[in-house]
């Protein structure tokens, strides 16, 4: 997997149907001192495969790093989303463009 945007990550997660691992590339912000990870794109498979599993592992070029995985109540999402569209910039904003309820950057 080829790393485009400086700060992506490949997500590694066990399918929930196959347990076949599957990896995507992520851009992980780090706000008031936990890591997160956001989807632009809605409630996708790797979304529902780390529901699935639980947990998670976050590769980067010189180490893996496991996770437990916990999801963030909707009244806590704003400014963690903000974060993420902060970091991730133009490679996201486009997804959040087209949501009702968009997050507008800070």
């Amino acid at each position: 997997m080829k790393f485009g945007r400086s700060g992506t990550e490949a997500l590694a997660v066990p399918g929930r149907k196959t347990g076949n691992e599957q990896t995507i590339p992520v851009i992980p912000v780090d706000y008031e001192g936990a890591r997160y990870l956001v989807t632009p794109r809605g409630e996708t498979q790797w979304v529902r495969n780390v529901r699935a599993a639980g947990t998670l592992e976050l590769r980067s070029k010189k180490k893996a790093t496991k996770y437990r995985a916990n999801e963030v109540a909707v009244a806590e999402r704003a400014p963690i989303i903000a974060a993420y569209r902060e970091k991730a910039g133009r490679t996201v904003s486009a997804y959040f463009k087209k949501l009702p309820d968009a997050v507008a950057p800070s």
